[in-house]
């Protein structure tokens, strides 16, 4: 069976026109309004994996960034496993991951966009923390800070830009990558992206997942490039 015959479990039967004539538009607001219900749902798949995702990254990422700060010699290693686990197929990494997880569930689909995100957050972390000046490391050791109170009061602060960096970028890869889980059915609005292909090319269900998608990655990264803006307002003063 080709994957173009294939629906997204739970996705109702539509009333896809079988030509490319003009009962296909690519945009029908009809189609919108028609099944609004399932593409909110889909969007809001979207959005919490996407933050669930990206969430768990920080917390993997942010001590191994910090333990390849202070561990030289485990900067190679670290960066070479979650480079490695960045460059395996993502349909290959479900293939593997869903018999084990179960073929229906976003259990597999989150895992492996965890993954994914690790080598984006960790190494744009341990950027930031490499650019922290060595005159302000010596300071804040002059002060009588040590190792732990330095990284928490000193070095991390210094560091979130880059931090926030990692942060976008996972984000947006992200939002792109859920749609991979599509093929097992939970892709978000991957799922209308795929399902569209299996209704005759039904291009407004195709185009609404495509757009939805774009727009979701733009709005979330103007969110955290915000947001890191609020972290880092000495930033502000010094580009100023």
């Amino acid at each position: 069976m080709s994957f173009l015959s294939w629906a997204p479990a739970g996705a109702p039967p539509l009333a896809a026109p079988a030509d490319d004539g003009p009962g296909n538009p690519w945009f029908s607001w009809q189609y919108v309004q028609d099944n609004s219900d399932i593409i909110l749902d889909k969007l809001g798949f979207h959005v919490g994996i996407t933050i669930e995702t990206v969430i768990i990254a920080l917390l993997v990422a942010l001590p191994l960034a910090v333990l390849a700060y202070w561990i030289k010699p485990l900067t190679g290693p670290i960066l070479a496993l979650s480079g490695v686990l960045y460059t395996i197929p993502s349909l290959a990494l479900l293939a593997l991951l869903a018999p084990l997880l179960g073929a229906t569930s976003r259990v597999p689909v989150l895992i492996a966009l965890v993954l994914y995100a690790l080598l984006i957050v960790i190494r744009n972390a341990l950027t930031g923390l490499t650019q922290v000046p060595d005159e302000v490391r010596d300071a804040a050791a002059g002060m009588g800070y040590g190792r732990y109170g330095r990284l928490w009061r000193v070095e991390l602060p210094l560091a979130l830009p880059g931090i926030v960096t990692g942060l976008r970028l996972a984000t947006v890869s992200t939002v792109a990558l859920v749609t991979i889980g599509s093929i097992i059915g939970n892709g978000g609005l991957g799922d209308l992206i795929l399902g569209g292909f299996a209704n005759n090319f039904y291009k407004a269900e195709i185009l609404t997942g495509t757009v939805l998608c774009v727009a979701l990655a733009l709005i979330l990264d103007l969110a955290l490039a915000g947001f890191g803006r609020l972290l880092t307002p000495w930033s502000r003063r010094r580009a100023s």
